[in-house]
This record gives C-alpha cells, structure tokens and sequence, in this order.
C-alpha cells in the first residue's frame, strides 16, 4: 500500500499497475506476460502456469521479480510519485490548464 505522511494513497493492486505504466517496458517479456495475466487479466497463477507450460513456482518468481524491478525503477526515478504530485498540485487551478498540463505528464 503507498502510504505518505500517514495518509493512504492508493491499495498495492492500483499502485502496482500505476508502477507498470510507467516502467512495464523494462521488464522482460516473460515477466510482462505474467504480470498482465496476473493483475490485468485476473488469472491464478495455477492457470498461468497451466497455459505457460511452466510450474506454478516459476511463475510465481517471475512476477516477484517482476514487482522487485517495478518497486527499484520507482525508487531510483521517482516518476508515479512526481506524477502524483503533480496532479495534487493542480487540482486548484482551472480545469482547461489541467487538461493541458496532463497531457504534459
């Protein structure tokens, strides 16, 4: 769960998925793969195995591999929590500068 200054931001399913946005392209394409069937298609990992030809354990690796890089990327560069700031930091202005200044980002 991301959680600043005690306040609860996001629960880990949308912060992951916030994560893979922004750097899913670094990840290998197997772990891409389980990754999307994992938390975008909603498949067990039992049936991501089935359907990889693979053991349920090499899957489940995969994706905490997976989740390891998307965690380390975001710690290094910081770019979900500079887009989050953002957007909390324009939410006052007008509604038209938003739009332009989200397309931005």
């Amino acid at each position: 769960m991301l959680v600043q200054d005690g306040v609860i931001l996001m629960d880990d399913t949308i912060y992951l998925n916030n994560l893979y946005d922004y750097y899913g392209d670094l990840l290998t394409d197997k772990q891409k793969k389980y990754f999307e069937d994992y938390y975008f298609t909603n498949l067990s990992l039992a049936e991501i195995s089935e359907n990889s030809g693979v053991s349920r354990n090499a899957v489940y690796k995969q994706i905490k591999e997976a989740i390891s890089k998307l965690e380390f990327y975001e710690e290094k560069l910081g770019l979900l929590k500079k887009a989050t700031e953002i957007k909390r930091l324009i939410q006052p202005l007008d509604e038209k500068i938003q739009d332009e200044i989200k397309e931005l980002i």
